[in-house]
């Protein structure tokens, strides 16, 4: 493969995308809900958020962890420092939750090679607190949601009660302020996906009491677009925690020999750029079982998941692109 041809179509293509938006978007407001392992897409997908912002496409009020393995909201800390965004909060469940941590041990190396200023998951904030303060302060409409992992924090959120920062219930104040929710989740038309099945009673609650749009971003569309290869060969790259991530992880596994698959890019890119060309969306809901499997009702809903309209590998090279974005 010519990675030096590789990456200047991909540059080429993002400065088109760039051009394009710049023209007709504002700054989409972002809340970032990741679980940050065991996969190593969401290093990716961080990536292109930091990007978007960098470009002026973004406004990311915060990165929140869906799950609460030992360091996590460290792993979070130092790729945000990395992009030059020390002071983004950071959120961490603090009640049930999942704690699965990487087996390619990823996250050790990045917290020991890379700064960070929060160590542990109980200096960062309550999860379902940081949600509440920060809609309670936005305009109405105006949030966009990310979800690339489980669903455990929008579920507290939903059931969640007034405070300090809201008189509203959870299921108000996202009725209020959020415009919409994009998941990396599910397979589609039908089958069953990690971030579903890892927490399937609260994704079954979500999905079935979120009443805001909500686009899927199926288990189908990433697993087609491979990423980091280019990106690791690119020697103009130096000290970057993401570089690091991708080249420790690749060699690890026999099915990265072409790069990792690419599920939870595919959500932030659709968050921030929309979903055309690369996708058009089928409408219906999404029905989820005990077991956390999953089937899609198109005869009704205000759901909607992606279906390709252009070849995958027009959006696996942006993304190839787009995670080798470096600080600004």
């Amino acid at each position: 493969m010519n990675y030096k041809k590789l990456l200047l179509l991909s540059c080429f293509a993002v400065v088109i995308l760039f051009a394009t938006a710049q023209k007709k978007q504002q700054p989409v407001n972002i809340i970032f809900d990741t679980d940050m392992c065991p996969d190593y897409d969401d290093v990716g997908a961080i990536t292109i958020l930091h990007a978007f912002a960098d470009s002026g496409k973004a406004n990311i009020l915060a990165t929140i962890a869906s799950t609460k393995y030992d360091g996590v909201a460290a792993v979070l800390d130092a790729l945000n420092t990395y992009f030059k965004r020390p002071d983004l909060p950071i959120g961490v469940p603090k009640g049930e939750a999942v704690d699965k941590k990487d087996w390619q041990h990823w996250t050790d190396s990045l917290t020991a090679n890379y700064p960070h200023s929060i160590n542990n998951n109980d200096e960062a904030e309550d999860a379902v607190v940081l949600y509440r303060k920060l809609l309670a302060q936005q305009p109405d409409n105006s949030v966009t949601i990310v979800t690339v992992g489980f669903l455990t924090n929008i579920k507290n959120l939903l059931q969640s009660k007034p405070d300090k920062y809201s008189k509203l219930t959870g299921k108000e104040l996202v009725n209020k302020k959020v415009k919409k929710l994009v998941s990396m989740a599910g397979k589609f038309p039908e089958g069953k996906e990690f971030n579903i099945h890892m927490d399937a009673p609260a994704s079954k609650y979500v999905y079935e009491n979120f009443e805001k749009p909500v686009i899927f971003s199926g288990f189908e569309i990433g697993a087609k677009i491979k990423a980091g290869l280019p990106l690791i060969h690119n020697d103009a790259i130096q000290n970057s925690p993401v570089k690091d991530v991708f080249r420790i992880s690749i060699p690890l596994a026999a099915e990265d020999s072409a790069g990792r698959m690419s599920w939870d890019e595919t959500a932030v890119l659709v968050a921030i750029a929309g979903y055309e060309p690369w996708y058009s969306l089928q409408k219906g809901r999404i029905i989820i079982a005990e077991d956390g499997s999953n089937t899609w009702d198109d005869t009704s809903g205000n759901e909607f998941y992606l279906k390709e309209a252009e070849p995958y590998t027009e959006v696996q090279k942006l993304i190839n692109s787009l995670i080798m974005h470096q600080p600004k």
